[in-house]
């Protein structure tokens, strides 16, 4: 029997030969390819078979080397990423796909709970972070949310300009006085829905759920690590930032010239 680690669990993959099963959620995100990296089998197993019965294309690993390997090769639109790998610890599992592919989403799915491990985490690249045990009806809700929030919306405006940012929602690129400034994917959707209502005010309650997940319970610690980072690339001085916006008590705003 080939080992796991070694074996792509694609329902739609190249080297799977099979097709995806219809699924309520095919229309919205036909066919998105998910890697799953976990070495524990009954999880992994789990976690890919109920995937490939929602129609996504799912390829499970055993390992970190083999998680990094395998997406070079066939690279996710979504990698669920564990940290207690047996090789790699998962944290430069992340580091490495995140500069290896800025605009998949990276979910870690880990028994680490404390708040240190969390930030630890998002500081890698991580987009989200879950911890054991989980749902699977909520770890699906918020895969579906991430990718769905990865398309634009038919009709869109593609380009967002507020005074010398440009943000391309259709290439995901963004840039600063003319220079392109690299975001996660977390970032660029944090900062596309800042700059789609600048000069508004927005809720952190709102932000976390439409940039994260409806059903988030996490810490919105998460969001305020993002926002920080978002103002170091984009040269907004932390001690009087001038376009992103501390609105105490309420959430941010995106400043208008």
């Amino acid at each position: 029997m080939t080992p796991p680690s070694a074996r792509p669990r694609g329902a739609r993959g190249p080297d799977s030969g099979g097709r995806a099963v219809p699924n309520a959620y095919a229309g919205t995100v036909p066919a998105a390819r998910i890697l799953v990296v976990e070495d524990d089998e009954t999880i992994g197993r789990g976690l890919s078979d109920a995937l490939e019965r929602q129609g996504y294309d799912v390829d499970w690993v055993t390992s970190g080397a083999g998680g990094i390997e395998h997406a070079a090769r066939r690279p996710p639109a979504l990698v669920l990423l564990d940290l207690g790998l047996p090789d790699v610890d998962g944290v430069e599992v992340c580091r490495r796909l995140r500069a290896a592919h800025p605009d998949s989403t990276i979910l870690i799915v880990t028994a680490r709970s404390a708040e240190i491990d969390v930030v630890v985490g998002l500081d890698a690249g991580a987009d989200d972070y879950v911890t054991k045990p989980f749902g699977i009806a909520e770890l699906t809700a918020r895969i579906r949310a991430h990718l769905r929030r990865r398309d634009l919306a038919p009709g869109a405006d593609p380009q967002l300009i507020v005074g010398d940012v440009c943000l391309d929602r259709e290439a995901r690129r963004v840039y600063v006085d003319g220079e392109e400034v690299q975001l996660r994917a977390k970032e660029f959707d944090l900062l596309t829905l800042l700059m789609s209502e600048a000069g508004a005010a927005i809720t952190r309650e709102r932000i976390m759920s439409e940039v994260w997940d409806e059903n988030w319970w996490g810490s919105t610690k998460t969001l305020d690590m993002h926002i920080s980072t978002l103002r170091r690339k984009l040269n907004d001085p932390v001690d009087a930032p001038r376009r992103i916006v501390t609105l105490r008590g309420v959430g941010y705003r995106f400043e208008k010239p």
